[in-house]
């Protein structure tokens, strides 16, 4: 009991006093000022809705391979919606994780994207796809735009890839080296994904009618690569009257390797040589001579147009406006492109949701249930419903198989041939 008189509802209320009235008139005058001050009166954009969280994780200061522009591009991307009042009116939120190139760092990522309760992991990297998916199944959270570099990527029915990944990269390679070489040398990582790469490349080789390539394994982290470039050099130049190639996906470490090359190939036939967009880019090739570095002439095959495509205007300006000048984020990377196409998937994915709540249950709903995401020619429409995965037994979650066909051409990356290209049946039939 308050001890106050109950009103019967048919009971006229009592006038207020005049004061009374005109304190709290001048109260609600003044918090409507401050709330209009802060943008945040509700209705309006930029402060109406809960914030929306999400992680993007990659490499960063390893010994091996380092994505630090994943994560830097996350966290611009997010200034820049931001500064265009959030997505459907909801601020979002970047956490970055470094996984340090390790399966219980990987693992630590994804429990702290559990604990911070995202709706979604998007736009990263990381090697260990089975240390961090499990956390991410068992919390329920979507896994958006992947770097593609393990099984479980393209398994798990919580992940969206948005390219083709090391599959597409190493099938397509395969059938650009097809039209010009005879024997082809692969130096890959001797480790769990990169033993996935050696039939994936003699896919692509064989349907462009050629034999197997020679594996040549190599360690990941290795300063010298001399023993690998040599053994690549001889096995590919073995047959004088035929045109040898050796290629290389090490990572960061292509470099590496690519250098311990040039100082050999003198003692040997002279081959051509070759990479994917992620082991090379344009940045890597100014870096090391331009036309006249060792990458002249090389083949280059990766996911998206190359970089100078005005495809990529927006990225760009983004980058230009609201990087601040973060030196890590280099525009010709294929994983910062990645995260770019991801984090276009997460913005059209929360759109569709209206005004209704915003979770990694909504999210990954809205992606199951057909929802088709445009990137502006950077790839094929989008869309991950059963009917539009591509039926690669060990690839299941697989949609996006398209590569495109670049070379180095004084000293710039360029298209070698128009439009994209699909390995959706090279990975089928392998």
């Amino acid at each position: 009991m308050t001890g106050r008189r109950r009103m019967s509802p048919s009971e006229p209320a009592p006038p207020r006093p005049a004061k009374a009235v005109l304190l709290a008139a001048g109260a609600l005058a003044a918090c409507a000022s401050v709330l209009a001050a802060c943008g945040v009166l509700p209705g309006a954009t930029g402060g109406s809705r809960e914030p929306v969280t999400v992680m993007t994780m990659a490499p960063e200061k390893t010994e091996a391979t380092n994505k630090p522009g994943m994560p830097a591009m996350a966290l611009a991307y997010a200034r820049w919606v931001n500064a265009n009042g959030g997505i459907g009116g909801r601020q979002l939120k970047v956490i970055t994780c470094n996984d340090h190139n390790d399966t219980v760092g990987a693992a630590d990522c994804a429990r702290r994207a559990v604990k911070e309760d995202v709706v979604a992991v998007v736009g990263s990297y990381s090697q260990f796809g089975r240390s961090f998916l499990a956390p991410l199944e068992g919390a329920g959270i979507p896994y958006i735009g992947g770097y593609g570099l393990t099984d479980e990527e393209f398994t798990s029915p919580l992940s969206y890839p948005v390219n083709g990944g090391q599959p597409a990269l190493m099938a397509g390679l395969g059938r650009q080296l097809a039209k010009t070489c005879s024997r082809v040398s692969l130096v890959r990582p001797d480790t769990i994904a990169g033993d996935e790469l050696p039939a994936l490349f003699d896919a692509g080789l064989t349907a462009g009618g050629r034999g197997k390539a020679i594996d040549v394994r190599a360690v990941e982290d290795a300063t010298d690569y001399t023993p690998q470039a040599q053994q690549a050099l001889s096995r590919a130049s073995a047959d004088p009257y035929t045109k040898g190639c050796v290629t290389a996906a090490l990572g960061d470490r292509t470099d590496t390797f690519f250098d311990s090359f040039r100082r050999t190939r003198d003692d040997y036939p002279a081959v051509r040589i070759a990479s994917v967009l992620g082991s090379v880019d344009q940045s890597l090739i100014d870096r090391t001579g331009g036309r006249s570095g060792v990458y002249e002439g090389a083949s280059v095959t990766g996911w998206y147009p190359v970089s100078s495509d005005p495809r990529w205007d927006t990225m760009r300006k983004v980058i230009n406006e609201h990087a601040f000048g973060d030196n890590r984020i280099d525009p010709t990377d294929a994983g910062v492109q990645t995260t770019w196409i991801a984090y276009t998937v997460l913005k059209q994915a929360i759109e569709s949701l209206g005004d209704g709540e915003v979770t990694a249950n909504t999210v990954r709903d809205a992606l199951d249930d057909g929802l088709k995401v445009h990137t502006g020619g950077l790839t094929p429409t989008l869309s991950w419903r059963f009917e539009d995965m591509i039926a690669v037994r060990d690839f299941p979650r697989l949609v996006n198989a398209y590569v495109t066909f670049q070379k180095v051409s004084d000293g710039r990356m360029v298209s070698a041939q128009r439009g994209f290209v699909d390995m959706a049946k090279t990975l089928e039939d392998s």
